[in-house]
């Protein structure tokens, strides 16, 4: 059972780390590995934090529902379900996976190029993502090994590469606004918002191919789109080598 359940634990956790490889092995000049670790860990510590905050929102919406039936509640309400999928969630996880960065990096030595922006933000998300990985994986019924790794596999593909691009997307524009101080407060929130309405947008689909299969294709569409965004945007800032630091 022990041994279960620490296959299960690293199977929720394998879509990120193959990930994190990925991308780490786009920076020219790699990151300290105590910074990679810390807000690799920082990240994975927002997840329980967003569902905090997700149903605190959803019970002011909803104040007439007993905090311990707000869960049920999402099931049997639609409209309150749609609140959570289209804002309450992308909103929270952006900006927590955001917080972050913000905390640790943006004012550390280590940040002393642009593209580090795009770098700490999918580390942040990557660890947000194990997490969820592996709170999907422990509440599935009748879990077993092959039905935990068939549901790795699937998010490997799915939310944790959305979590990615989506807080990459979010990095280009932190650190595009180092590039540009006059307009930085509106160039991130410009990125901000992007980064949530790509998340709500992924999460609508999502929750539309539960019911028909057709929807997959739209899925698969709009996480391409953000990959080939968020390739030119790797590409651009490789490009900018000045040092940025929040002042």
């Amino acid at each position: 059972m022990i041994l279960n359940y620490c296959l299960y634990a690293f199977l929720g956790l394998l879509p990120s780390l193959l990930w994190l490889f990925f991308y780490l092995r786009q920076d020219v000049h790699p990151e300290p590995k105590k910074e990679i670790l810390l807000v690799f860990l920082g990240g994975a510590l927002m997840g329980p934090i967003a569902v905090l905050l997700q149903m605190a929102a959803l019970k002011l919406c909803a104040p007439e529902v007993r905090w311990p039936n707000l869960l049920a509640a999402l099931g049997q309400n639609q409209n309150l379900f749609l609140l959570n999928v289209l804002l309450f969630a992308p909103l929270t996880e952006e900006f927590l996976k955001y917080s972050v960065v913000r905390w640790r990096i943006l004012k550390n030595p280590a940040f002393d190029e642009p593209l580090d922006a795009m770098i700490y933000l999918i580390v942040s998300a990557l660890g947000f993502a194990a997490t969820e990985n592996m709170l999907n994986i422990f509440f599935l019924a009748g879990i077993t090994p092959k039905l935990a790794l068939a549901q790795a596999s699937a998010r490997f593909l799915s939310a944790t590469l959305l979590h990615t691009l989506a807080s990459g997307l979010l990095g280009y524009f932190i650190a595009y606004s180092l590039i540009h101080l006059k307009y930085r407060r509106w160039i991130f929130l410009s990125g901000l918002l992007l980064a949530v309405t790509f998340h709500s947008v992924y999460n609508y689909l999502a929750w539309l191919l539960e019911s028909n299969d057709a929807f997959l294709f739209l899925l698969i569409a709009l996480l391409a789109l953000m990959a080939l965004i968020v390739r030119w945007q790797f590409h651009y800032l490789k490009k900018r080598l000045a040092i940025c630091r929040f002042r």
